[in-house]
């Protein structure tokens, strides 16, 4: 049996290395192991919410910050390009990889492209929003769906207009200082082997410390005691980018 640990800091190295995550076989050749053992390794990191795999459970398709499908972000490093998850995981990777990072993407609510430097050290210098549709407590419900919708935004104006096309609920909206901070403090230590996920408790206690409250971001005690409710999307079209 595989040691998780082991092998998720084997698959995050790789992805920061060469922009792409190992497939089961090289997991396998990497610890001497048989692939459907590395293949059950992996499956137990899905699990325990530290990879996303693809629907056959063989693949894997993320681990936060990086995605190995495009998800509507490029952040270009000075030697490798990765696809970002969303606006959160692409503020995050710069400061994993300890390097200034260009991040590009494309405002949904006008189609401009936009592109940014983002440092490890300072949140940039730049008048966009950042828009999250999906409540925190539902993010792991469908975490692609999640990921593709934090998106970046020229302004609000046009995180209204978004809404109104696509018929979304609003769900919040995060200045590029506020993001940044959120992305750097969120993944601190991630690269190291001794990472462990957050306990809902830390979660919020980290949320609030950056000013984030209330049932979005699954704080009980301000919704009257109930988590925020999955989000219905049964009357919406699919979004597209």
């Amino acid at each position: 049996m595989l040691d998780l640990a082991d092998v998720r800091m084997f698959v995050y190295r790789r992805f920061a290395e060469r922009g792409s995550p190992p497939s089961p076989e090289e997991v396998a050749a990497e610890f001497g192991a048989e692939p459907e053992v590395a293949l059950g390794a992996l499956r137990g990191l899905h699990e325990a919410h530290l990879l996303v795999l693809d629907g056959a459970r063989r693949r894997i398709v993320m681990a936060h910050p990086w995605s190995a499908v495009p998800l509507g972000f490029v952040v270009a490093g000075r030697e490798v390009m990765w696809w970002g998850g969303c606006a959160w995981d692409s503020f995050a990777i710069p400061a994993l990889v300890g390097e200034p990072c260009l991040v590009a993407t494309h405002c949904p609510g006008c189609g401009r492209a936009v592109a940014l430097d983002v440092s490890p050290d300072a949140p940039p210098a730049a008048s966009l929003v950042a828009h999250f549709l999906v409540p925190i407590p539902r993010m792991w419900d469908d975490v692609m769906f999640a990921c593709g919708h934090q998106s970046l935004f020229c302004s609000e104006e046009h995180v209204g207009r978004w809404l109104r096309e696509t018929r979304y609920p609003r769900g919040v909206l995060l200045d590029m200082r506020t993001l940044w901070l959120l992305a750097t403090r969120w993944y601190a230590g991630r690269m190291t082997r001794g990472y462990r996920r957050r306990t809902p408790d830390e979660a919020r206690a980290l949320f609030r410390g950056l000013g984030l409250s209330g049932p979005f971001w699954g704080d009980e005690a301000d919704s009257g005691g109930s988590a925020a409710e999955p989000m219905d999307r049964s009357n919406t079209p699919p979004y597209t980018r």
